[in-house]
Order: C-alpha cells, then sequence, then structure tokens
C-alpha cells in the first residue's frame, strides 16, 4: 500500500505546530527539536492525515504569491459532509486564518471551502474525495 504525506518548512515552526491544532484541530504525534530550539522534525495527525512540519532554519524558503485570491497550489482534505467543510472554515477563521474561497459547490460537485495560514499555505476542505469515481458532471 502506498499513502502520501506533505512535508511543510515554516519559518516558525513551533508557532505552526499550535496554529494547526487551532485551526483545524491536528494533534502533534511526534516532534523532535533541535539544539537551537526549532523543529527538525515534527509530525501531526488529523483522522487519516498526517503531515511532516520542520523549520526552515533561515533558509527563507519562498511560498507561491497568490494570483487573483489563490496561489495554485496547497493541501486539499477530503471531509465526509459539507458540514464538516462549514465547521473547518470557521474554526479556520477563529484561528485567525485568511479566507480564500468561502464555503460553495462547485459545477463538478464539490462542496469546499480555502483558507491560507499565517504563513502562507493553502488548505482546501472538500467534499469531493480525490482519486474516486465523480459520476456524472
Amino acid at each position: 500500500m502506498t499513502t502520501l504525506h506533505a512535508y511543510l518548512s515554516y519559518r516558525d515552526a513551533p508557532t505552526a505546530l499550535d496554529w494547526l491544532a487551532r485551526a483545524f484541530g491536528f494533534e502533534t504525534t511526534m516532534r523532535y527539536d533541535a539544539d537551537n530550539g526549532t523543529v527538525a522534525h515534527a509530525e501531526a495527525r488529523l483522522d487519516d492525515v498526517a503531515i511532516i512540519v520542520f523549520s526552515d532554519d533561515g533558509a527563507g524558503y519562498d511560498r507561491p504569491a497568490p494570483r487573483d485570491e489563490a496561489v495554485g497550489q496547497g493541501m486539499y482534505l477530503a471531509v465526509a459532509a459539507e458540514s464538516d467543510v462549514d465547521a473547518a472554515w470557521e474554526r479556520a477563521l477563529a484561528a485567525d486564518a485568511t479566507p480564500v474561497w468561502k464555503p460553495e459547490g462547485t459545477e463538478w460537485g464539490n462542496y469546499r471551502c480555502r483558507v491560507r495560514d499565517p504563513e502562507g499555505y493553502e488548505w482546501t476542505f472538500g467534499t469531493h474525495k480525490p482519486g474516486e469515481p465523480a459520476g456524472d458532471w
């Protein structure tokens, strides 16, 4: 079985891990701090989603600049129901996420929302499950 996991560098990874917990409910399941107080490697889980988070240690990795309202790439989390999308939106906004797309339906049958975290990564929550047949649009 193959699984896919995203890895994200943050300028302030300790704060990012706290924010991911408040905004989306991620639980840090592993964390190894470097001697300088940065995060060398951490793992966070939300249901069946697991991500890797680490400090960029001053590397200054670029984030894509928004074109119109979105950057054109990011994380997509599939949820079971429209109410889950709405709840993710409200929780993220309460944690000071930047709104990108409010919860709404798409012409291809997905109900989704998108926010940007404090360091510029985009997070989309939607009801469409990638890789599964979508049916007739």
